[in-house]
């Protein structure tokens, strides 16, 4: 992939995407195709085919992808599903029917099973019951990964993936109800201090333990895996380091300066109890994450305070 490469990255504006674009650019790619929902429908076929065929884009950075929260996806797992499978489909084929030289596909680490070993390697995928909060989504997301890894090996397609763990950083979801952990804390103890609440409550009961990456390093891991690595299974892409969501709740609040009391609503579900990445194929390639959790909450809420628009959404 050298600079005059004409690269595709599918969900520019969303957090994954941008992340991409931005280290793409700074590393002196110029000749990057994007395209916004309202111009191209990746759920529809024959435009993303019709798309592929009028740009032959030489490199694909799949960031596109429906996602949410617990909520979000126990509200609308049909969504969730025939959406991300979809847009997924349609763009990894079209890819390789027009000759893409190589793919990138963005999977999730909640995609593994729910009972997984601890931390989870590439080859625990499909090995047990998925986390049936997020079933649907989960289900996608496999086939995804797994059309690519047949590519490969029916027809020696140069497609590969890699397995983000919880992601957070700039161009982030702020929505309260349907956006991811993280910036649903955000928001809610920003909103809390703004209001001068007393209390917070927080879903579950905060023993979940779990793993957060800052955006930029997964664009930084993208473009590495891109420029070295040809394989059939997936590469994971975390910090490998953990901590419970009680003790996320308490950093959050501390970046956002609130002091109230936290409670828990153990009515409400947990979710999968532990989430943790072994990384140690992505560090014997020799790279590793540069940005630790308390300054990417800095950075993320400096984001989040730039951006009113994105925090009413």
């Amino acid at each position: 992939m050298d600079r005059n490469s004409k690269i595709y990255v599918a969900g520019h504006r969303g957090m994954v995407g941008s992340a991409i674009v931005r280290a793409l650019r700074a590393e002196g790619y110029d000749n990057i195709i994007t395209r916004t929902h309202a111009e191209l429908d990746l759920t529809c076929q024959q435009a993303v085919r019709d798309f592929f065929e009028a740009e032959r884009p030489e490199y694909v950075f799949l960031a596109a992808a429906k996602v949410g929260g617990i909520q979000a996806n126990n509200d609308a797992p049909a969504d969730f599903m025939y959406d991300n499978m979809m847009l997924e489909m349609n763009v990894i084929h079209s890819a390789w029917q027009c000759g893409c030289r190589k793919l990138l596909f963005l999977g999730s680490s909640c995609i593994y099973p729910r009972l997984a070993p601890q931390p989870m390697k590439e080859d625990c995928l499909l090995t047990s019951a998925l986390e049936q909060t997020n079933e649907a989504y989960a289900l996608a997301k496999i086939s995804g990964l797994r059309y690519c890894a047949y590519l490969r090996r029916q027809y020696g397609a140069d497609f590969i993936s890699v397995m983000p763990t919880n992601l957070y950083g700039p161009g982030d979801n702020y929505h309260p109800t349907h956006s991811h952990v993280l910036p649903a804390l955000l928001r809610r103890f920003h909103e809390a201090r703004e209001k001068g609440l007393d209390t917070v409550t927080c879903w579950g009961d905060g023993s979940p333990l779990r793993e957060f990456m800052y955006v930029d390093d997964l664009a930084s891991l993208c473009l590495f895996l891109m420029r070295n690595y040809s394989g059939e299974e997936t590469v994971n892409a975390g910090t490998g380091k953990e901590l419970t969501i009680r003790e996320l709740t308490e950093l959050v609040a501390r970046t956002v300066g609130y002091t109230g009391a936290i409670e828990w609503d153990t009515s409400k579900p947990n979710g999968t109890p532990r989430k943790l990445l072994d990384v140690s194929k992505a560090a014997a390639m020799g790279w590793t994450y540069s940005t630790e959790l308390e300054e990417g909450l800095r950075l993320t809420y400096e984001d989040f305070l730039s951006n009113p628009m994105r925090a009413e959404r």
